[in-house]
């Protein structure tokens, strides 16, 4: 009914805005701590049309409620799939938004009145796109801050004199306004529409989530004037923010929402990242709820002028994705992945390999190119990780006296291989350093007893892989890394020692901080073993 949309629409901005400013201020374990827009997601649109005409607005509250739970039990266990959400996943995912949107961005070209010129679009598109590259490229300090906004105003400016913008949708909407109240309620009765229809609102939050994680770490890359490694604490926060969202969603009787890959490419263009920006938005997006005035402002403006805005936008999103892919080193296996999963994302976005199959599989899921390309990543990544060998593992608990023990294991292992003695003392050295820096940065919490460290060790072509396992410091062991690269000094604190030492004896060093989880993964070259 036009009362329920009303309520829904309302319902989504305001539960948008509020996300947005919850993932800007990161209350508790809930929050990125970064500037990332929240909005209605598309993705959940084809499941929840066929929720609302198989079972009414009702189910579709109980079933996005009841999936949004799965977002929470993620974020809480995100290092337990940390094979399988790899930088190549996320950054695949990434690179396919552009993909999966652009047919929908492209197509705003044509939102024009039948009897505008045919120079309209075109004209209006281009000032815009224009106007925000040529300040972009050019302008410095504050002035690169009003690029987009500078550009969308001049495009607006001249599609007005095409008569493009729509000035009677502002002069028709109310000042202040409220919808009626339309809560569609909670539907109980758990039918056989109801479970038909949860294993695909399962399937959609999946690939939101992974969506999500890869928006958190791309906004970290580009919020920070120095390259930082990627906090998954702000990952998990990010995720559960979202999954916050989506319940409020589901309780409000609306869509769901998620991250607005969009926001990364606008801290890039305009290198600005504080969070009071995130805050800010938030409030205007409850705002802008209650006064129809102002929304009106922003939906009169024209398609052509938009469509420009967003192509830059999602340019440069793409290229995040790129650097995401790269970042984290590139080998034939990772570039495979990435070259299949892409382009068969590509192909089914574009409807060009077996559609009428496609279409007739999960309510057409798969011909949306960030999902199939995403599970084609996922599914490449564990078939690879399926074929090698699997490591040696050893648990001990978390404390300096358990390097004897793991020493042992380590010297076991090598001999197995048949590597040199040299190799024996290089990983010995390399364990015994991690350990240390792992240990010190722990060294302030309580319970420390209580922690166990579980070490695993495999052989990858010319490296041996330890994994370490452990509770979670204070510090980021990469950052420290990066830091001690970059500093001209010989003068060493005793607490940088270890730092440097596996700075030198490893080949690179990955480490994952989540809550109560630190994850380090060392590479150690065994060329001459």
């Amino acid at each position: 009914t036009e009362e329920y949309l009303a309520w829904a629409v309302f319902a989504a901005v305001v539960i948008s805005g509020f996300t947005t400013i919850l993932q800007a201020v990161r209350f508790g374990r809930i929050g990125a701590g970064y500037v990332l827009l929240m909005g209605t997601s598309g993705a959940f649109i084809a499941v929840c049309i066929s929720a609302i005409v198989q079972g009414g607005p009702g189910l579709l509250a109980t079933l996005i409620v009841i999936s949004a739970l799965f977002q929470f039990v993620l974020s809480a266990r995100l290092s337990m799939f940390r094979h399988i959400l790899t930088p190549a996943v996320t950054g695949t995912v990434i690179m396919l938004i552009p993909v999966s949107v652009a047919p929908i961005i492209f197509d705003m070209l044509k939102e024009v009145p039948e009897q505008a010129s045919s120079y309209a679009s075109p004209v209006t598109a281009a000032v815009t796109l224009v106007v925000i590259t040529a300040i972009a490229l050019t302008a410095k300090g504050i002035w690169r801050l009003w690029a987009p906004v500078v550009g969308v105003i001049a495009g607006s400016v001249v599609s007005a004199l095409y008569g493009l913008y729509d000035v009677k949708l502002i002069a028709d909407a109310a000042w202040v306004g409220l919808p009626n109240f339309a809560w569609p309620g909670l539907d109980l009765s758990f039918g056989p529409v109801f479970w038909s229809l949860l294993p695909a609102f399962i399937f959609v939050t999946l690939i939101g989530a992974i969506e999500t994680i890869g928006d958190s770490v791309a906004i970290q890359r580009v919020s920070w004037r120095k390259p930082r490694a990627t906090d998954y604490q702000a990952v998990q926060g990010a995720v559960a923010a979202d999954g916050t969202g989506n319940l409020l969603s589901g309780l409000m009787g609306t869509l769901p929402n998620t991250t607005y890959s969009t926001s990364v490419a606008v801290t890039e263009l305009t290198g600005v990242a504080t969070r009071n920006i995130g805050i800010t938005i938030g409030i205007a997006f409850m705002a802008c709820a209650f006064l129809p005035k102002a929304l009106a402002v922003i939906l009169a403006i024209p398609g052509p002028v938009a469509c420009a805005y967003i192509m830059i936008l999602l340019a440069m999103l793409f290229v995040v994705g790129m650097k995401i892919v790269v970042g984290d080193g590139l080998d034939y296996r990772k570039a495979l992945v990435v070259g299949i999963a892409f382009w068969l994302g590509v192909g089914c976005q574009n409807e060009l390999i077996f559609p009428e199959i496609l279409a007739s599989f999960a309510g057409g899921l798969l011909l949306n190119g960030m999902t199939t390309g995403g599970l084609v990543a996922m599914f490449l990544t564990i078939a690879i990780q399926l074929a090698e060998p699997k490591p040696a593992r050893i648990q001990a608990p978390f404390e300096i006296a358990s390097l004897p023990v793991i020493n042992e294991f380590l010297v076991e292992f090598a001999s197995k291989q048949s590597w040199t003695e040299t190799t024996h003392q290089r990983l010995e050295a390399v364990a015994e350093e991690t350990l240390l820096s792992l240990f010190e940065s722990t060294a302030n919490q309580i319970e420390k007893d209580a922690r166990t460290l579980q070490l695993s060790v495999r052989r990858m072509h010319n490296e041996a892989v330890l994994e370490f396992v452990a509770s979670s410091g204070d510090t980021n062991l990469q950052d420290r890394i990066a830091l001690l690269g970059e500093q001209a000094t010989d003068a060493s604190e005793a607490s940088d020692l270890s730092v440097r030492m596996l700075r030198h004896l490893a080949s690179s060093v990955r480490h994952q901080h989540y809550h109560n989880t630190d994850i380090i993964t060392v590479h150690v070259d065994i060329t001459n073993a």
